[in-house]
């Protein structure tokens, strides 16, 4: 079972998707992300299995939740800085997580 001290372990921040580009490498279908967590920790990349509900030009400028303190993972020739939180619809195709109002950069979920 876990405790309240691993979840304080995981850092979620919220930042905003400033770059959306196809990624044709990928085995499933899926995104590159840029997201920007504001001054303090910047913009980092990912990639995110999110091609079913989402449109590249509509990603940008949404706000997301993000683990930012996993260890970078090479997906292929990509390398994936971040962890972009989602849930799975009734399908199974993966929902981003988001504030439902528009809140300050790099904020931490607690």
């Amino acid at each position: 079972m876990a405790t309240i001290d691993d979840f304080d372990k995981l850092d979620i921040r919220v930042g905003r998707i400033v770059e959306a580009l196809p990624f044709p490498e990928a085995r499933k279908p899926a995104f590159k992300l840029k997201v920007d967590f504001g001054a303090e920790i910047g913009i980092r990349q990912s990639s995110a299995q999110i091609t079913k509900h989402y449109a590249l030009e509509n990603l940008i400028g949404r706000q997301v939740l993000a683990v930012v303190n996993f260890p970078p993972r090479k997906i292929g020739p990509f390398l994936s800085e971040i962890l972009v939180l989602g849930l799975p619809d009734a399908e199974g195709e993966v929902v981003l997580v988001a504030p439902l109002q528009d809140v300050p950069l790099g904020g931490r979920l607690y």
